[in-house]
């Protein structure tokens, strides 16, 4: 998204190192995935956004083919260049293949270490650095593609996760349930949410222990209760204390305790099928040890 973005190339580079150095990456089963269809983002997302999205990747090619800048600005904070589109298919179209390779079978869960993060853009708006939104879309497949009754997703990003908020709420198939910072970007999720919303704005500086009750209270009886049949996580970690994009007080304690948490959720009702996607995280090492502890409580290593 430009120079000094803190969304940047070496999020990944970063994971990737770590996991090889630490040797958790020798546990794991690397997969490849294609884009998504139009029709598979089309699942979440208003038939016109996606088409505007395409439009402005055509429009900054033309653009720069006649010496135009390399980015345009979708919002203040979000800005598209050239291989955006295609990456923002190719980030979808992950989620939707670990949905496939869970409920198929072939894995019992799946971490996408991927960009652009999803859970910032609406039905019908790309915004926070998101495009199209992975989460829900991979959601919607599994929903009305391979037919399940009762998903349920679970946002433990510092940010709200505003977009899979509006794309999924009012559908009793699925519940979310999420902690935030609040106030903060992006300023909603506190008030009246919908039935299926389980929102858990707090405040600044709050620490883990804090949110490990704030899970044990709110999260865990009304993700019983639902009884998900696959569980997806938009797997933000800036949360973390070392992050500056949040003031919350998170650790690698945390994320590993909140993850086993869900697994034992989603073995008591999903198989232990779970599907967790990358969101925040910009302070390279707190994200890469961060995922590190998600991975060894996904993957029990």
């Amino acid at each position: 998204m430009g120079s000094g973005h803190p969304e940047c190339p070496q999020r990944l580079d970063a994971i990737q190192d770590r996991l090889l150095i630490s040797g958790v990456s020798m546990g794991l089963t690397p997969m490849q995935a294609a884009p998504a269809a139009l029709s598979d983002i089309e699942l979440a997302h208003d038939r016109m956004h996606v088409a505007a999205l395409r439009g402005l990747s055509d429009r900054l090619r033309e653009d720069l083919m006649a010496g135009g800048p390399e980015h345009l600005q979708v919002d203040p904070d979000t800005s598209l260049n050239l291989h955006t589109w295609e990456a923002a298919l190719h980030s979808a179209g992950a989620a939707i293949a670990a949905t496939d390779a869970v409920i198929d079978g072939e894995l019992e869960n799946a971490f996408c270490a991927t960009r652009p993060p999803g859970h910032h853009a609406t039905r019908q708006q790309a915004m926070g650095f998101c495009f199209f939104n992975n989460v829900a879309i991979a959601a919607k497949h599994a929903l009305d593609r391979h037919g399940l009754k009762r998903v349920a997703v679970v946002d433990f990003d510092v940010h709200h996760g505003n977009g899979t908020e509006d794309i999924l709420a009012g559908d009793d198939r699925a519940l979310m349930v999420s902690f935030f910072q609040h106030p903060f970007y992006p300023y909603n999720g506190a008030e009246n949410p919908a039935a299926n919303m389980v929102n858990v704005p707090v405040p600044a500086y709050t620490r883990g222990m804090e949110i490990r009750e704030l899970v044990e209270t709110f999260w865990i009886p009304r993700l019983e209760a639902h009884r998900p049949e696959l569980i997806f996580i938009s797997a933000g970690f800036d949360a973390h204390r070392e992050d500056d994009m949040g003031q919350l007080g998170l650790t690698e304690a945390d994320y590993s305790w909140i993850t086993w948490r869900i697994r034992e959720v989603a073995k008591r009702h999903s198989g232990g099928r779970i599907v967790s996607c990358l969101e925040g995280g910009y302070n390279l090492s707190a994200l890469a040890r961060s995922v590190e502890a998600h991975l060894r409580a996904l993957a029990d290593l």
